[in-house]
This record gives C-alpha cells, structure tokens and sequence, in this order.
C-alpha cells in the first residue's frame, strides 16, 4: 500500500505551518462486491491523499480496481469499511439526497461515453448539474454559455451532440463538469472514444484547467501520454495501490 505524506504550507519566513486539509484523503478504503464464492474483493485497503490543485492519474490493467476507486471517492458507490474525507467531509456518512447535492454543487464528472443527452443542445446539457443544485433558469444558462466559453465551444451553444465532432463532445462534457466551478472534476477514461489529435487537445484543455482555474483532476487512464502530463501517478493492481511517481 502506497501512501502520500500531506502537503505543508509554509509561511513567509519559510517555516512550516499546519498541513493544508487535502481535497482527497482516503483512509483504509474496501470494497467487495457479491459475496460467499462470488465475493471480489475489488479495493483493499486502500490510503491516498491528493492535495488540492493536484492533477493526479490513476494508472493500472483493465480490471484493477482503478473506476471502482474513482466511484468510491466521489461517493457515486459505496464501500465496505474505511474512510473518504472530500475538503475535510466525510461523504460515507452522508444521506444519499445529501451526497447528491453536494456532488452537484462540489464536482464535476466527465466520462469516456460523454453522457450528453441528445434531445438537447450543448448549452442545456451544461445547464443540468445547475438545476439539480436548484439554480434559476437565466442564472444557469449564464453559467453554461461561461463554461462553453472557456473550453472555446461559445459558437456551439446551440448545437444538438449529433452535430459535434467527438472532441468537441467532450469539450461540453467538461464544460458541465466545471459549470458548478467543482472543487474536484472526475474523469474516467476520458480520451478513449478520441482519436490522437483530439485526445491531445482534450488533455491540453484539462491541463490548461489545471493551471489557470486550480481545479483537482483525478484521472483514471490506460494512455501512458495521458499519465506523463499529470503531476503524479498512482499504479494499481489486483484492487490496491502499488507504487506511484511524478513524471518529469
């Protein structure tokens, strides 16, 4: 088990002051699913802290335990034992109509299939985290025409998904992903449906995000390019965390 020291912030003088509360701190973390002979023990007792602004890549083969961790910690699924901490909160003790406003206030998700809804336009599948956090119709859709701003996609508002090429359907999925202003956003394989070149622009933009905004991205990714322009890796085999590293 592979376990990351919390950062330390340090005051004028160079000294060390508190750790900073980290955006992730998970503590001891299961998860089975089935039981008896069926039982696959899908997490063990996993520990892992992500310090805020931090654009982290979860790394490993198919079947390792790297999209159950990514539920877990944003609390999409639940776990056995343990302890999930998000900003300090502990979303495993949260009511399930609780964990759902916050994950709708606090994150954002994108995801490999992209999860637009066809029915509607680009600006409106935006909108849709806005109004399960109950904000007014003139307010969100200000707030999406924002976000479809800042991943230059303004001049596509009013496009139905059919009529987006693959890259820039992932730039409205990370568009509504950020439209909350999240301190964390989820992606789960986000670039396996692009080809390179519009794989290359998707992870761009989301280091571009990164940089400029200060957003927390944990990425869970097969692309070794996809690791390498992450600040660091976490390595995961058979459900636990075996090694990590910074690339250069």
């Amino acid at each position: 088990m592979t376990e990351v020291a919390p950062s330390t912030a340090r005051s004028p003088d160079g000294a060390h002051e508190a750790p900073e509360t980290p955006m992730i701190e998970a503590t001891g973390v299961y998860k089975t699913y089935g039981t008896g002979a069926t039982a696959i023990q899908a997490l063990r007792d996993i520990s892992l802290r992500v310090p805020r602004g931090e654009m982290v890549a979860i790394m490993g083969p198919s079947g390792c335990g790297k999209t159950t961790l990514l539920n877990c910690l944003s609390g999409l699924d639940t776990i056995d034992r343990g302890e999930i901490l998000i900003e300090g909160v502990d979303i495993t003790t949260m009511p399930d109509k609780q964990k759902t406003t916050y994950r709708a206030r606090r994150m954002g998700f994108v995801f490999q299939t992209y999860n637009l809804l066809p029915v509607l336009s680009a600006a409106e599948n935006v909108e849709l985290p806005l109004v399960v956090s109950g904000v007014g119709g003139q307010e969100a859709r200000k707030m999406a025409l924002a976000a479809l701003k800042l991943v230059g996609l303004e001049d596509r508002a009013t496009h139905w998904p059919s009529e987006l090429s693959g890259g820039q359907r992932q730039r409205v999925t990370i568009a509504r992903a950020l439209v909350n202003n999240p301190a964390i956003v989820w992606a789960d394989e986000p670039t396996g449906n692009l080809d390179s070149q519009m794989a290359n622009e998707v992870i761009e933009l989301m280091e571009k995000l990164n940089r400029e905004e200060g957003h927390t991205f944990v990425i869970v990714t097969h692309d070794p390019g996809v690791g390498r322009r992450c600040d660091r890796i976490v390595r995961m085999r058979d459900g636990e965390i075996v090694d990590e590293e910074r690339p250069m």
